[in-house]
């Protein structure tokens, strides 16, 4: 699988939203020691956690832990998806390519858990789409 710049490392990446991202992610840094990775505006900043990643994304403020989503990285994500709508998955849009490198889809699992499979397709330089790489 190729690497990709604008991907935080690690085999699975949790997303957490928060209705301040900037604010939850200085929080974060400070109070857990996480050192931030990559800024994509104010919606989205991927943090370092030991040798893996999360990721702060924008969620309202009424929104709990329930809103969650995890992220995995998978060798190929067409092969994942085809597998997993044969398995009654819920998808929520077929596998797109994006600027930042990715190519993804995203499932709903039996408790409605949000779950985005990912596939480093380029090495996309953050700076190309709109992001700001912090700390590699």
């Amino acid at each position: 699988m190729p690497t990709n710049r604008s991907m935080p490392p690690g085999p699975v990446i949790p997303e957490l939203p928060y209705a301040d991202v900037p604010v939850a992610a200085r929080w974060l840094c400070s109070a857990f020691g996480f050192r931030e990775r990559l800024r994509i505006g104010s919606h989205r900043i991927q943090l370092h956690v030991g040798a893996g990643a999360i990721v702060v994304v924008e969620g309202s403020a009424t929104q709990d832990a329930s809103g969650c989503r995890v992220m995995v990285p998978v060798a190929d994500v067409d092969a994942h998806y085809a597998k997993a709508v044969a398995a009654g998955a819920r998808t929520l849009g077929e596998p797109t390519t994006y600027p930042f490198g990715e190519r993804q889809y995203s499932a709903l699992d039996l408790g409605g858990h949000r779950w985005t499979f990912s596939q480093s397709v380029a090495d996309s330089d953050p700076a190309s789409w709109g992001g700001e790489l912090v700390n590699s």
